[in-house]
Formats: structure tokens, C-alpha cells, sequence
């Protein structure tokens, strides 16, 4: 099938997060990361985009690009730089951005933890320590009474299983630990019960204002692991992996329900505590040889030929049609998703790999899946983690030094496919030599 097309309820968008584009922030965990020197290509958050300064500038970019939607994180770091003392100031700019967006016709899903931490809540062992479900619920309340009004779809915590397999079993992400399987077990409980907590304030507090339409949900880092040779271990490995990397997570913040070895069963009862499931989808991973806990449960690598990234991550867009089809089937809710895309410095292969995972979409959907959104990583390249600058996800390419925003052809390509809500005959035959 050469062409395609989308509901037209069907919402097209990108997904930011507050640090990696923001700027001007020294109170949260990453910058003092950057300070350590840990970042791969030696860069630094201090600037990053300085979206903060530029909102209107990047606000008009995603016209260009046609979004309907606009998935952003706010820096919690910003708002409460000292446990219970919030900053009106810089809430109030969130506020601004946001009516601007709408104003836009951009329709908001705002983020409230990805991956950054205030300093003072890290220095007290961040979500190893159980205080920080109250703190996280108290930051949650102010910001929903700030923007409670105007915002009705949340995404409560973003990717958990990466930020706590980084941070204390990897080493790569703050607080550097290594192989920690007891404190990833320790942290992971305590974000699931931060999220089920927060999902019935959230729905408490817009429904004493009579505001009705809320949306709460987690994005999810899933992926595929197959066994590369299919022995009995390797298969092992494959579902031991993929229930401590993503079951736990999506049992205990779908249905509230705590399983082995996070823990056992309804803190908060019985029910439903997303209203969408919200994917983060990239690649997947061949798990090869015996049974290993030191490297959560097995190795993983690339499969033989496939096609990489610029990461070396194997670009397999049937993963997203799997999984769409895979977590549908179990949880029967609505699927957001809250992540899609590649790093590719030099555009060669971002218009095919979109093209492709929104083929594998548009089938899920055929089939009865209720996909309802897609946010494309990334608006724009920013500092990316670990990576830093190297790693260029943008549908916009970013000059760090003159901070100069340039549409990339992908993103011309995707803003076109976000108007029409399908890939037509016209725009085939114009982006065809990137299939």
C-alpha cells in the first residue's frame, strides 16, 4: 500500500520534554550532571534550545508543521525550587505558553515528571525514598489548581522503567548507580504509587470545578525482545526482561495492581487509573545467550542486517503495530502515541521511517486498535540526554551555536501528512525517493 490515511478525530503532533529544550534551569538533577562532565559528546543543558526565551518562535514553527497537538513537559525543578515554596513566576510562564498553544489551535498534553528531579528532592534519594510520593502529589496539586483550568490531558510520569534502569542499574543517568536491582524494585513501586495516587487527584480536583474531558495517563517505554536462537533460556530471559522492564509498570499504573517482585496486590483498589495508554516506541532488542541478572536478565543486541540508527537502535517499525495490537488486546483502552521516532543527523532516513511506522498504524487501526494520537520525538533536535547534542532526533534541525531553527525535509514531509491526515497520491510522489 503506497497510500493511507487516518480518522479524522485523529490528532498528529510532536513531544517535547522541559530540560531538553528549555534552558536556564541549575536546580534540577541534570544540570548537575552536566557539571560532572557525564554528558557522551561533553555539552551541557545550561542553554539547551532556550525555548523559554523563544515560545512564540517554536510555537510557529509547530503551525508550520500543522500540529494538532502539542505533548510538552514543565520543569518541576522551576516551579518548587525548595520543598513546598513555588515560583508563581515561572508557573505563570507555563500558563502563558500553554494559551498561547491553544490560541494556536494546538491542543496541550502536559508532562509532569520526565526524568528530571529538583535537587533537593534527588539529595534525599529522589524515589528510593517513599517521602517523594507526597512531594510528587504536592507539586501535582499546585500545578493542576495553576492550570487545572485550561489543561485537561496529563501525562502523569514518563518512561519509569528507562529513567530508573539508567539511573541505578546502568549508571549512565543521575544518580549514576550500578546494578542496583533492589532500589530500581524500591523506586519502581514508588512511581507506580505516585501515578495511581495523582490520577485520582488530578480527576478530583477538575471534577470539583465541574471541568469534565480529563485525561490522565503514563507514557510507557515498551519494546519488542525476541530470543535469537530460541532456546528455553534465551526465551526466559524475554519474558523475565520484558515483565521487569514494562509489565510491572504497566500493571500497576493501568490497573492499580502490584505484582512480583515490586510487590502484591491493589494499594489503592481495584479499577482503572489511565484513561489512554500512552506508548513510547523506538526499536527492539534480540536477546542472545544464558540467563544473566547482572544485565537485567540477558544481552541485548541489534539483529544481524537490520537497519540501525544513527544510535546503532534497529529501526523495525512492525514493533509499533505489535505492541499496539498486544497491549489493546489486554488493557481494551485507548492508545496514545506519546513517542515515536530516530536519531538522523543527516535527514536520510526520517521520512521512511515515519512513513513506515504510520503504515503499521494506520493497519493497527484497521483492525480495530483505538489509536487516537501520534507525537513525533522530536520537534526539534535538543539536548538529548546522555547523548547531549550528537544525537539529532528534530524534525527541525537546531544550530546550537546561532540557535537557528531550519525545517528539515522529514519535517516539510510530516506537516504535510498532518494536514491532510493521510499520506495521498500527491504527497507519495513527492517524498517517494525517501521510501
Amino acid at each position: 500500500m503506497k497510500t493511507f490515511s487516518f480518522p479524522e478525530d485523529f490528532l498528529f503532533g510532536t513531544a517535547t520534554a522541559a530540560l531538553q529544550i528549555e534552558g536556564g534551569d541549575k536546580n534540577n538533577n541534570w544540570y548537575e550532571w552536566c557539571e560532572l562532565g557525564k554528558i557522551t559528546d561533553g555539552t551541557h543543558c545550561i542553554v539547551a534550545n532556550d525555548h523559554w526565551n523563544r515560545v512564540e518562535e517554536d510555537i510557529d514553527l509547530m503551525k508550520q508543521l500543522n500540529s494538532q497537538t502539542y505533548r510538552m513537559g514543565i520543569e518541576w525543578s522551576r516551579i518548587e525550587p525548595k520543598p513546598n515554596e513555588y515560583n508563581k513566576e515561572a508557573m505563570d510562564h507555563y500558563r502563558d505558553e500553554i494559551e498561547q498553544l491553544i490560541k494556536a489551535g494546538i491542543h496541550p498534553l502536559v508532562t509532569l515528571h520526565h526524568f528530571t528531579n529538583p535537587l533537593w528532592l534527588e539529595k534525599k534519594g529522589a524515589w528510593t525514598n517513599s517521602e517523594a510520593i507526597d512531594h510528587f502529589l504536592n507539586f501535582t496539586n499546585y500545578v493542576v489548581d495553576q492550570l487545572g483550568d485550561i489543561v485537561s490531558d496529563w501525562v502523569t510520569i514518563n518512561e519509569p522503567n528507562v529513567y530508573l534502569t539508567s539511573g541505578y542499574f546502568l549508571g549512565l543517568f543521575p544518580p549514576g548507580e550500578k546494578g542496583s536491582t533492589l532500589t530500581y524494585f524500591k523506586a519502581a513501586k514508588n512511581m507506580i504509587l505516585a501515578h495511581l495516587k495523582a490520577y485520582k487527584l488530578i480527576h478530583k480536583k477538575r471534577k470539583e470545578k465541574n471541568l469534565t474531558g480529563t485525561k490522565v495517563g503514563v507514557a510507557h517505554h515498551l519494546r519488542i525482545f525476541e530470543p535469537k536462537n530460541g532456546t528455553r533460556l534465551e526465551k526466559l530471559s524475554c519474558k523475565l526482561i520484558s515483565r521487569s522492564f514494562q509489565g510491572i509498570f504497566l500493571e500497576g499504573m493501568t490497573l492499580g495492581k502490584l505484582i512480583s517482585p515490586v510487590g502484591s496486590g491493589y494499594p489503592e483498589g481495584k479499577g482503572v487509573f489511565v484513561d489512554f495508554i500512552g506508548i513510547n516506541y523506538y526499536s527492539r532488542d534480540i536477546i542472545e545467550g544464558t540467563f544473566n541478572p547482572l544485565v537485567m536478565f540477558g544481552n541485548r543486541l541489534v539483529k544481524e542486517g537490520a537497519p540501525t540508527n544513527d544510535l546503532d537502535w534497529e529501526i523495525y517499525p512492525e514493533g509499533i503495530y505489535r505492541l499496539c495490537k498486544d497491549v489493546y488486546a489486554k488493557y481494551n483502552l485507548p492508545i496514545y502515541i506519546t513517542e515515536n521516532g530516530t536519531c538522523d543527523a543527516n535527514d536520510d532516513f526520517r521520512t521512511k521511517y515515519i512513513y513506515d511506522h504510520l503504515f503499521y498504524l494506520h493497519r493497527a487501526i484497521a483492525e480495530g486498535v483505538p489509536v487516537q494520537r501520534y507525537y513525533h520525538w522530536t520537534l526539534m533536535d535538543n539536548f538529548e540526554w546522555l547523548e547531549g547534542f550528537s544525537a539529532r532526533f528534530g524534525l527541525i534541525k537546531c544550530n546550537f551555536d546561532t540557535l537557528e531553527r531550519v525545517i528539515r525535509r522529514s519535517g516539510h514531509f510530516y506537516s504535510e501528512l498532518c494536514k491532510e491526515k493521510a499520506v495521498t497520491d500527491s504527497i507519495y510522489e513527492k517524498y517517494k525517493d525517501s521510501f
